[in-house]
């Protein structure tokens, strides 16, 4: 049989984009395949945008060991592939003395995953790095080294940058069945063109990589028995997110004690000075669900308060859910299928996901060029330009680019100052 790629990646989220990135690195043949119109679509889109530390994470698992060395890959790539990063620090709030040993477990789990700098404050001191706190906060862990990104640009810059190493990008194609053969796999998709007329095409590919979201499981369970078969259960949260104006109410990330549902509740501001409030957890069925509730927002916007009290909620300017592939046993699955050798499974990526994602690429990267024993690369481009942001330059800087390209100077967008020119750079770079 005749191949068409090397690899395949299924999904185009920041997983996705990731992986494609650290595979771009070797003298492979790889293609990403992506159901939606462009990368970032599913979960990577509808998410907290944080870069977690890592000190949740139970130590041994997956997502400790991804989370921290993710953190510090998207702390490096973020000059080198030029994408909004900050370093705001996070705290963990409690509401009561009875909760410092909980706090000290966190913090004792955060050391032993690798987490530096961890300390906990009294409420006192933690109302004198955040005034917005509420009187209610007994003590708070401060973590130095939390982070927020922009969860788009971080994929577009990884996306982007694989595909100037020769990675392609098919998008509007939805793997619907694969079948397994003595060497690969044969993948039966769907293409919908800009008509939305639907044509079946298969690809053959020697490796695949599952990467796929929420409909990851299903992808395993095509090549898998019933032995491996895996289940990932769609799992909502919940945001509101507030005008720039409420953007400095708090400049840490501030968590609730977590629970088994999650992180809980935070309070963050966002790389682009807005405030962001959420999600709450629920379980469902349906992979697609991503409506929010009046209940639900409500739910997140009461919790909220509990450790901010004066969220302005009238400056809110949208509310929004995503979906995270929740996996029961609780840890991400990063492996190749033990029935179906080839076949690399990236699933049940949720929180920490967004900051394991580097580390994540790296690791299955690792797996697969072992196998497939392919060399690195003579050359590999290992930088990229960001996108020009005008309302962000000094007015010196900006009638300098006006001067050489004058679509620069039509605002498109008032509220947000954007360019014509910005808009034509994304369109075309």
């Amino acid at each position: 049989m005749e191949y068409d790629v090397d690899v395949t990646i299924i999904g185009a989220g920041v997983t996705g984009a990731a992986i494609a990135r650290e595979l771009s690195k070797y003298e492979l043949r790889v293609m990403v395949l992506e159901k939606e119109e462009d990368v970032c679509s599913g979960t990577s889109k509808a998410n907290s945008a944080i870069v977690h530390a890592g000190y949740d994470a139970m130590p041994g698992t997956w997502k400790a060991k991804m989370n921290v060395l993710g953190a510090k890959r998207i702390r490096e790539l973020s000059k080198t592939l030029d994408f909004p990063y900050l370093q705001n620090g996070s705290m963990v709030v409690s509401f009561s003395p009875e909760d410092h040993e909980k706090l000290e477990a966190l913090l004792e789990r955060g050391r032993e995953n690798g987490v530096e700098g961890l300390e906990i404050l009294s409420g006192e001191q933690a109302r004198a790095l955040e005034p917005a706190l509420g009187s209610n906060v007994a003590e708070a862990l401060l973590v130095p080294t939390g982070g927020i990104v922009c969860p788009f640009q971080l994929t577009l810059a990884l996306a982007e940058n694989a595909a100037e190493n020769g990675v392609v990008f098919r998008f509007l194609t939805k793997v619907t069945k694969i079948d397994k053969d003595v060497e690969g796999f044969l993948l039966h998709t769907e293409v919908t063109d800009s008509n939305g007329t639907i044509t079946k095409r298969n690809i053959k590919t020697h490796y695949v990589v599952n990467a796929a979201g929420v409909y990851a499981d299903q992808l395993h369970n095509d090549v898998s028995g019933e032995a491996h078969k895996i289940t990932l259960v769609p799992r909502r949260g919940e945001y509101v997110l507030m005008d720039k104006e409420a953007g400095t109410l708090v400049k840490h990330t501030i968590f609730q004690l977590p629970t088994e549902l999650g992180k809980g509740v935070l309070v963050t501001p966002t790389v682009h000075g807005n405030l962001l409030v959420g999600p709450n957890a629920v379980d469902l069925t349906d992979k697609t669900d991503t409506e929010t509730t009046p209940e639900g927002i409500e739910d997140v916007k009461k919790r909220a308060l509990l450790s901010v009290p004066e969220i302005p909620y009238a400056l809110t300017i949208t509310s929004f859910s995503g979906l995270r592939a929740h996996e029961l046993q609780d840890d991400f699955i990063l492996s190749e299928c033990p029935d179906a050798p080839g076949f690399f499974d990236a699933a049940g990526i949720e929180s920490p996901g967004l900051s394991s994602a580097p580390a994540i690429g790296e690791y299955i990267t690792s797996l697969l060029v072992k196998k497939a024993d392919c060399p690195k690369k003579k050359e590999f481009k290992a930088e990229r330009k960001g996108f020009i942001e005008v309302s962000k330059l000094p007015m010196e800087k900006r009638n300098e680019l006006i001067k050489k390209n004058p679509k620069y100077g039509v605002i498109v967008c008032r509220c947000e100052n954007v360019s014509e020119g910005e808009i034509l750079d994304a369109i075309h770079r």
